[in-house]
């Protein structure tokens, strides 16, 4: 996975692609957030991933949950922001939402090395910073908002 991603770098590096993707901070029933350590880059991150064509925002972002976290099942869905994101040289737009009381069957592959949960308030050591920033700002946000 290693070399596949430095060629797609290497590629994004001379095409700067514009791409469109999605992520979601997963919460499961009794509060924690479901998080995924990838194959090819370090870190604890949200899931997520990209977004077809033709593909509402919120059905890719429950696509990549199955196939990223194993989710089984999950209450309300919340839109929380659109934010842009310039990884590896692309220029991503990415939909962001909240998806409460999930349920997952972790299903690790060849891109996804771990699926674990944490409290918002206790991640590990090793997520990114982005991540750690998105799921403070949903906690304020859930405070202001009463729980939201």
């Amino acid at each position: 996975m290693w070399l596949s991603h430095g060629l797609r770098r290497l590629y994004w590096f001379v095409v700067r692609p514009v791409t469109r993707g999605v992520r979601a901070i997963p919460v499961t029933p009794d509060g924690r957030v479901v998080l995924v350590r990838h194959s090819y880059v370090p870190g604890w991150h949200l899931p997520g991933g990209g977004w077809e064509a033709g593909e509402a925002a919120e059905s890719a972002m429950l696509r990549e949950l199955r196939e990223e976290i194993g989710l089984v099942s999950h209450g309300s869905v919340t839109w929380l922001e659109e934010y842009f994101h310039r990884p590896n040289h692309k220029r991503d737009t990415v939909q962001l939402f909240h998806v409460a009381d999930v349920v997952v069957v972790p299903r690790l592959s060849l891109e996804i090395e771990a699926v674990a949960a944490w409290p918002p308030d206790a991640l590990p050591a090793d997520a990114t910073a982005a991540t750690r920033r998105q799921v403070a700002q949903w906690v304020l946000r859930a405070g202001a908002d009463g729980g939201t």
